[in-house]
């Protein structure tokens, strides 16, 4: 079982930046791979970003593609996410996400590990 713990949320201004992090305990971090998630209110919970264990393969989603950047330090158990650009549609409830069936990284139901979550709100 991995335990993950999400920080970096906040608020900030349309066209501003944020760095979400997410550190990992449990398994070996580099085992597996880790994705980002998003959940607005009323909304079903949203693929953002997925990367493979060693770092080298990214996937992004088209709504966030050249704006946010996933990436990994597996000597520090964290996995990031630099979010650029960001617009009032991005105001969510952001999650980590551990282990997935790689086949399957951009559905959420194949993680097999959560993160609380950090809010993100960007204002207008």
């Amino acid at each position: 079982q991995v335990q993950l713990v999400e920080s970096g949320g906040g608020l900030v201004q349309a066209g501003g930046s944020l760095r979400l992090s997410c550190a990992a305990s449990g398994r070996p971090f580099s085992r597996y791979a880790m994705g980002w998630f998003r959940q607005a209110p009323g909304k079903e919970r949203e693929f953002l970003a997925a990367i493979n264990w060693s770092g080298g393969s990214t996937y992004y989603a088209d709504s966030v593609k050249g704006r946010f950047t996933i990436s990994r330090d597996n000597a520090k158990n964290t996995v990031y996410l630099q979010m650029n650009s960001l617009k009032p549609e991005d105001t969510a409830a952001y999650y980590c996400a551990a282990d997935p069936d790689y086949s399957a990284f951009f559905s959420s139901s194949t993680y097999r590990s959560w993160g609380q979550g950090t809010q993100v709100t960007v204002s207008s």
